[in-house]
């Protein structure tokens, strides 16, 4: 390594990129994830296609109770 660096013509940010969307991953329990699998198979619909739909009705019954 060299003792000293010049950073005088350094442009700040030129690499940064923001994030649009942070996606965090949901990890679910085994049963749970294997129930909701199971119920995939042999449909046209995908796990995290079913888990969505799931959990937007549990949101839209939770807004209903207030």
């Amino acid at each position: 390594m060299k003792e000293e660096y010049d950073f005088s013509t350094a442009e700040q940010g030129k690499f940064y990129r923001p994030i649009d969307e942070l996606e965090i991953p949901v990890y679910l329990d085994k049963d749970v994830e294997k129930f909701f699998y199971q119920r995939t198979a042999g449909r046209d619909i995908d796990l995290k296609q079913l888990v969505d739909t799931i959990l937007r009705k549990e949101m839209d019954l939770l807004r209903a109770i207030g």
